[in-house]
């Protein structure tokens, strides 16, 4: 599927216009596509190994030894971080070489491989961008259901919470495990991908949202793979 044609996702023009832009109209997601220059695989490569999720910092940025192109990839990672901090978000630079599934009981999985929303007790958006590596995966909202609802896995959670449907405290304990973020596709589902360089602009679950969260997932971490770079907040 073409992000560019799902009615959820509006295209932008400009860091601003990201900014700027609110979720209206039932528009859940907002792209700013990017084709960025620079060898950001030189970066990933200089940063060296790693296990699962490492955060970089700038100054480990400005210390690397690189070629003229992988420094291009520098100043737009910086470039990057400082405007969403002088939009006042606090940016997070990760290298991932792998992320840890959830190995748990539970009927619903809530690692960052299923598709799921984000949630926040306040007005609150998601920021990304994949840099390097596998991007980040979108599920159009009128292809999913919430895990929650299929009625095989309802009565799954109640048995794995020991609690009833009318018991007040279930819809509760949903909340707190997150098994009501988690969605399952439907058989016609279409995801579409973030893509590489884009830097997006998701919905998140939060009282009063005037549009449902945007749905999403991370890329399998796969054995050999070089990591993904990739900046979120």
């Amino acid at each position: 599927m073409d992000p560019a044609h799902y009615i959820r996702i509006k295209m932008v023009r400009s860091f601003a216009e990201l900014v700027g832009t609110p979720f209206a109209d039932g528009v859940n997601a907002l792209c700013w596509p990017r084709a960025l220059p620079g060898d950001f695989g030189e970066v990933v490569e200089k940063l060296g190994a790693g296990e699962e999720i490492v955060t970089i910092e700038e100054e480990q940025l400005a210390g690397l030894q690189l070629r003229a192109s992988g420094r291009v990839a520098i100043e737009i990672l910086r470039e990057d971080l400082r405007r969403l901090r002088e939009a006042e978000r606090a940016p997070v630079l990760n290298c991932i070489h792998h992320y840890r599934r959830d190995e748990g009981a539970a009927p619903v999985r809530t690692d960052v491989f299923s598709w799921h929303a984000d949630s926040a007790p306040v007005e609150a958006d998601t920021w990304l961008c994949t840099f390097y590596g596998p991007a980040s995966e979108g599920l159009p909202n009128e292809e999913a259901q919430r895990r929650v609802d299929i009625p095989e896995v309802r009565v799954e959670l109640r048995g794995f919470l020991g609690m009833k449907e009318d018991d007040p405290a279930f819809q509760e304990a949903l909340r707190e495990h997150c098994f009501d973020l988690h969605y399952a596709p439907l058989p016609q589902a279409r995801p579409y991908s973030f893509g590489v360089g884009n830097l997006w602009r998701i919905a998140v679950d939060w009282p009063g949202s005037p549009v449902p969260p945007c749905i999403h997932r991370a890329p399998e971490t796969l054995p050999g793979e070089p990591p993904r770079l990739l900046l979120i907040c």
